[in-house]
């Protein structure tokens, strides 16, 4: 859907002069008070420039230019320091949240299948008091059980508050943590808990029957299993050797006075806090080591970014904390007393999977004031709302395209619209809410379709960010009041970027009119690398003359004259093809992925071959309709399978090729549907719902060999 150019000029020209004439009436104050021209001046000023002079950097945020941030505040250099400064600070605000669980129930679909509906009620808070007591006593008790200092323990859970009790425990009493991604495979999850030699494991009643018990003979060190639930289920079926103990059990055993008087050791800064095992886009997951300065440095760097963040502000966590980008948002609000409720992905709108129809959906509930999401998310939002738009009657459908076009308009000037706000976008603002200020999105390219969407109809800027978890999650975020889209910012206050050239891709840091070239982190942020894994660690990470890490992050960018960096390639992504066109499989897949009828892409080439073919998962919507319209009748995987469908939609992807200018040589020649949804549960993309290219090649091998006309 064009927003841009479905409306008649005049039409517009009438709109703007109503909303002028409101304005002058209803909002003189508020537009001589609204500050446009400084929003405009700060969107437009330098924000990073590099101190060395030269195009290739290192260049640092305007206002990091001497030194780089590396904390907070004085003295607070370890993460139980952190918390332990925000619980004397604001001990009785509310610090966690989880929503009663009112009923479940069964509910049959159309199609046959059984869903799980679930009517929560309201959200039961720990304060910041209560919530560090809570994680000195099961630390104390882990301790207890025989966890030692400087000796790994596991987490395997869900996103929710015993998550982050459990790590503020570990944090406490330098145990090093290890986060497991809650859909890796049996084989990723041995390997991390088998790598990392632990003995003691955190994880929820569900995860230990549906994934962790199955592989409990494969990881013969682990003694000690500790489940966050209340109740425990009976007849567990452990290997012998192997003991069950629930979280408040643990607490009780370090709230015994014995327990208690004994002294913890505090970490240093330069301990390790976290080992995170990435989810990977290939191969065997790898584990980075974080120390508790890492963390530090980067929450630091994050939350300057955040305009008045205080102790006021809401935030809804449902990502996964074993992701850098979670764990780095919760621990940002935990260090500014922010409360946090938590959610998932399947509660977390009134319109979600689990919630029953009629009830209350978690952002509903919570009203977050601050949110972190991926693309992916948000590319659902935007689909959903405008496939709402394309079925309003056409009066509605002319305003809504109105006040779209003419807010875009005037937010590029600096100014707010309260009255398309408070009439047309407030149904579309709550959906997160209604509270929402702030969006951070991370993890992946956010398109510019998707990023003016937010801008306008959720009515709050998007602060779109780049960072690895090698980095911890910092590197980039772009600065509220900036607007522009297909950047992620300037370097923040923590890192320093340098471009390094990449002669076989051909960038080169004098390239006109911007300098280009690979995307090199540096800064107290950059991680000490990956865990038992040296030949990797000398490949990606080097330090310098002057003693700082740096990270070599595999990533295409380019600077633009503000200080911005926008990504431009991914050097693992490039393939040549046979006649020597170099072809990015994440740009044809960014500019594709803006098609309504495409709700997930994957491009494809062979260096032997001369064309792109792609691996499609269509909009079920869209393309049943599109099948109607040809008479193509069947199931679901019926529609996906026929050739006719493929031609369709192999033409709807060309003219849209077309039209976002990509080379002849760029545009996929073949296609293949798939009718299943790609998630993290399928192994087919990562937590932050990355494509997985090798186990989608695995996965469509016999479709790549038909489409190359290979036998």
């Amino acid at each position: 859907m064009k927003l841009k150019e479905d409306i008649n000029p005049l039409l517009l020209q009438v709109f703007r002069s109503v909303v002028w004439v409101y304005s002058a009436i209803t909002f003189i104050p508020w537009y001589f008070l609204s500050g446009a021209s400084i929003n405009l001046e700060r969107a437009r000023r330098i924000k990073a420039r590099s101190v060395s002079g030269h195009p290739a950097g290192p260049y640092r945020a305007i206002n990091s230019q001497q030194e780089l941030a590396a904390g907070l505040h004085p003295g607070v250099d370890t993460l139980d320091k952190v918390f332990e400064y925000a619980a004397k600070k604001f001990p009785h605000r509310d610090c966690l949240g989880t929503r009663e669980v009112l009923s479940e129930e069964d509910e049959l679909q159309p199609n046959g299948k059984v869903f799980k509906k679930v009517i929560l009620g309201n959200y039961n808070w720990l304060s910041y008091d209560e919530t560090y007591q809570a994680a000195r006593m099961f630390g104390s008790g882990l301790a207890a059980l025989g966890q030692k200092p400087l000796h790994n323990i596991a987490i395997f859970c869900e996103t929710r508050a015993e998550w982050i009790v459990a790590a503020q425990a570990c944090f406490m009493y330098n145990f090093p943590l290890v986060t497991l991604y809650s859909t890796l495979g049996p084989l990723a999850i041995a390997h991390g808990l088998n790598e990392t030699e632990v003995t003691h494991i955190i994880t929820s009643k569900d995860l230990l029957q549906s994934r962790l018990k199955a592989i409990l003979c494969d990881v013969p060190r682990l003694k000690f299993v500790i489940v966050v639930d209340k109740k425990l289920s009976s007849g567990q079926d452990i290997p012998r050797g192997v003991t069950i103990h629930s979280m408040a059990a643990v607490k009780e055993m370090g709230f015994k006075p014995e327990n208690l008087s004994t002294g913890r050791s505090q970490p240093q800064s330069s301990d390790i806090a976290v080992i995170m095992y990435t989810s990977g886009s290939t191969g065997i997951p790898k584990g980075v080591m974080i120390s508790h300065g890492n963390i530090i440095a980067g929450i630091t760097g994050m939350a300057e970014r955040i305009p008045n963040l205080n102790e006021t502000d809401t935030y809804i966590g449902y990502l996964p904390l074993a992701h850098v980008l979670e764990l780095s948002a919760e621990l940002v609000c935990v260090s500014h007393g922010c409360r946090i409720g938590y959610s998932s992905p399947q509660t977390l709108a009134d319109q979600s999977t689990k919630i029953k129809k009629g009830s209350k959906g978690d952002t509903s509930m919570l009203r977050p004031t601050l949110m972190a999401t991926v693309p992916e998310i948000m590319d659902r939002i935007y689909k959903t709302v405008m496939t709402k738009v394309e079925g309003m009657s056409k009066l509605q459908k002319t305003l809504f395209v109105l006040a779209y076009n003419y807010k875009m308009e005037q937010i590029s000037k600096g100014y707010s619209t309260p009255l398309c706000d408070s009439l047309v976008f407030k149904r579309v603002r709550a959906l997160l809410g209604g509270n929402t200020r702030v969006l951070l999105s991370g993890g992946a390219p956010l398109s510019a379709a998707t990023q003016h969407f937010m801008n306008i109809c959720l009515c709050c800027p998007v602060g779109q960010g780049y960072g690895l978890t090698e980095t911890c999650g910092a590197g980039t975020i772009s600065e509220v009041w900036d607007y522009s889209t297909g950047r992620v910012g300037a370097p923040l206050v923590c890192s320093e970027i340098t471009l390094k050239d990449w002669e076989e891709g051909g960038y080169y840091s004098t390239d006109k009119p911007n300098p280009r070239g690979e995307i090199l982190i540096g800064g107290p942020n950059v991680t000490m690398g990956y865990y038992k894994n040296e030949a990797k660690n000398r490949e990606d990470f080097f330090v310098d003359e002057k003693g700082q890490r740096w990270f070599c992050t595999g990533d295409i960018g380019e600077f633009h004259p503000d200080g911005c960096l926008k990504i431009i390639d991914r050097k693992k992504d490039l393939v040549k093809l046979q006649a020597g066109e170099y072809v990015s499989l994440g740009k044809v897949e960014a500019v594709l992925k803006n098609c309504p009828l495409i709700d997930n892409i994957c491009a494809y080439a062979n260096s032997d071959q001369s064309y792109v073919i792609s691996f499609v998962v269509p909009n079920q919507k869209l393309l049943t309709a599109l099948a109607e319209r040809y008479q193509v009748q069947g199931t679901w995987e019926e529609i996906c399978n026929n050739p006719q469908m493929e031609k369709e939609v192999l033409r709807i992807l060309t003219e849209a090729a077309i039209s976002s200018k990509l080379e002849r040589f760029e545009i996929p020649k073949k296609v293949r549907l798939s009718a299943e949804a790609w998630t993290p549960e399928t192994g087919l993309v990562t937590d932050a719902f990355k494509l997985k290219r090798k186990e989608l090649k695995t996965h469509y091998q016999e479709d790549i060999e038909r489409m190359y006309g290979s036998k």
